[in-house]
C-alpha cells in the first residue's frame, strides 16, 4: 500500500514540474505591463506547483522507508 502512495505522490509530483515548466515559459513570454489579475494567477499557480515539489520528496522518503522495511524484513 505504501508503494502505491508514494508512486502516486511522484506522479503527481512530474505533472506538477512539467506545470511548472510551462508556467515559467508563459510567464516570461507575458509582456511586463500585464494584467495584475493575470500576474496574480500565475503567482498562485506556481504556489501550487511548489506544493508538487514537496509531494515527490515525500514520495521518495516513502519508497526509501518502504525499501528499508522490505530489505530488514
Amino acid at each position: 500500500m505504501f508503494m502505491e502512495i508514494a508512486i502516486g505522490a511522484i506522479g503527481i509530483g512530474v505533472v506538477l514540474m512539467v506545470g511548472y515548466l510551462v508556467i515559467a515559459q508563459v510567464r516570461a513570454a507575458l509582456p511586463s505591463s500585464a494584467d495584475g489579475n493575470v500576474t496574480a494567477g500565475m503567482t498562485s499557480t506556481q504556489a501550487t506547483v511548489f506544493a508538487g515539489f514537496a509531494l515527490i520528496a515525500v514520495g521518495i522518503i516513502v519508497l526509501a522507508a518502504f525499501g528499508l522495511i522490505s530489505v530488514f524484513k
